[in-house]
């Protein structure tokens, strides 16, 4: 029997269940615009924490390596464009600098001067990509559209050089495709001087930006071991205060004649690659306008000595009429298009080695040997042929250690070529970064890998 003052239960109330919590498997990329649409990460999330991050790669495979076995020496240069093709030159520098050392041959000095000052322009280009496209990513759109802006004046200067802006096929084995402008030094100072204003914005728009500073800084952290471990150079490596730059410790070309200093971090993490990026691109300036004062004189325009220049057509339109007399001491006026090839010129940009570079193009129409020197570079069965063995050449792109190892079997083709891609060492390191950060942080750290895929998948 109950009475009135006894707790009354309601049998139909259970106690309430405890909550179910589970990891979520999230699919980030390729579709993803921060994953360049050639990136698939797998993160399991607690909550927006990452608990484990599987990356792959492959959405861009573009056998660059099996493809530079089936063409010459001279026809792989095109394709080591787009390996890293923010700053093209860099590559095309380092794969004829493997192929030259398998030759045992020396460029003229003013073309290891013409490689530096191209290549570095192509280094500010490629940190203005990566620092601008990451900002956007985290919001800052205005940064974005700044960078681009100072990477067109720098675009407009290797258009000027090389006839192109992306893709430009510069270097060849032996030399490069044409010298510098001579009035090149005017535009590149005030190129130069643009460029210097920009960053001087995005740093009053960042470095001490309260939004930007918190998202960077001590995230994507990793250590000085572990960079090691995993093969890591570049800005990459540096940020952790590992001071090493192959420029520096294993000089090529001119490099250890001109001044630069090697800017490093100390924690490691996001905040610490912007400001080492920062800081590269105006040690690249400073590179570029050390090399224009220092570079080593020599002819850029027609040598008057020649004789008086004809038009090319008007030359052709004689010869055909057997107007000898006329065009007897004269030379050939070329147009643009090879302005900088001529023979005036030819001795300061190319190896004197037959074996490795077309003569120029008067020789080429204008004499047997030069005929027959042309011939044999470019026919079918013919062209460069170093004598068998290997070799390997690092160059410093702008991500990192770009090495070229190539194998020669005495062909006209390479037997093997082996590309070390700067990035593909930070790809592998990627899950290690992501792991124990929150799913916000995934932006910019990968911003901060400046992933390329050309050169990543090859």
């Amino acid at each position: 029997m109950t009475t009135d003052l006894e707790p009354k239960t309601d049998k139909t109330q259970s106690a309430p269940a405890e909550l179910e919590t589970r990891e979520m498997m999230l699919n980030i990329g390729p579709a993803h615009p921060a994953m360049h649409g050639i990136i698939r990460i797998v993160a399991k999330l607690d909550g927006e924490k990452i608990q484990s991050a599987e990356v792959e790669i492959g959405y861009l495979h573009r056998a660059f390596e099996k493809m530079a076995e089936t063409v010459d020496y001279n026809g792989v240069i095109p394709y080591t464009d787009r390996l890293n093709y923010c700053s093209p030159v860099i590559n095309n520098m380092g794969y004829c600098m493997a192929v030259e050392k398998l030759l045992g041959i020396e460029v003229p000095e003013r073309c290891h001067y013409v490689r530096v000052i191209l290549s570095e322009i192509s280094r500010i280009s490629d940190h203005l990509t990566c620092v601008g496209a990451s900002a956007m990513e985290l919001g800052a759109f205005s940064v974005f559209l700044y960078m681009i802006k100072a990477r067109e004046y720098l675009w407009e200067l290797v258009e000027k050089v090389t006839g192109a802006r992306l893709t430009v096929t510069y270097c060849r084995v032996g030399g490069v495709k044409a010298d510098l402008p001579d009035d090149f030094a005017e535009p590149c100072a005030k190129a130069f001087e643009e460029t210097r204003k920009v960053i001087d914005e995005v740093h009053g728009l960042l470095t001490r930006n309260r939004i930007f500073v918190d998202r960077m800084s001590g995230t994507g952290v990793i250590s000085q071991e572990d960079a090691i471990s995993y093969g890591i150079t570049g800005p990459f490596l540096r940020s952790t205060g590992v001071e090493y730059d192959v420029r520096k410790d294993c000089p090529y070309a001119v490099y250890d004649r001109l001044p630069f200093d090697v800017p490093v971090g100390s924690r490691g993490d996001n905040m610490d690659r912007y400001l080492v990026r920062m800081e590269e691109m105006e040690q690249s300036m400073r590179i570029v306008e050390a090399a224009l004062r220092d570079m080593p004189g020599g002819p850029v325009l027609v040598n008057p000595e020649t004789g008086r220049a004809i038009p090319a057509a008007e030359m052709v339109d004689l010869a055909k009429v057997g107007n000898i007399a006329a065009i007897s001491g004269a030379c050939a006026k070329i147009g643009p298009t090879l302005e900088g090839s001529e023979k005036a010129v030819h001795a300061s940009i190319a190896a004197d080695e037959k074996r490795a570079f077309l003569p120029p193009k008067e020789d080429t129409y204008g004499n047997i040997e030069g005929l027959m020197h042309h011939f044999k570079l470019v026919m079918l069965g013919h062209g460069v042929r170093p004598p068998q063995g290997e070799v390997y050449f690092p160059v410093e792109g702008a991500n990192g250690e770009l090495g070229f190892y190539v194998v020669s079997d005495g062909s006209g083709s390479a037997y093997r070529v082996r590309v070390r891609p700067p990035c593909f060492a930070i790809m592998s390191a990627l899950p290690k970064l992501l792991v124990g950060g929150m799913m916000a942080d995934m932006v910019p750290t990968f911003g901060s890998v400046n992933m390329i895929g050309g050169e990543l998948d090859r």
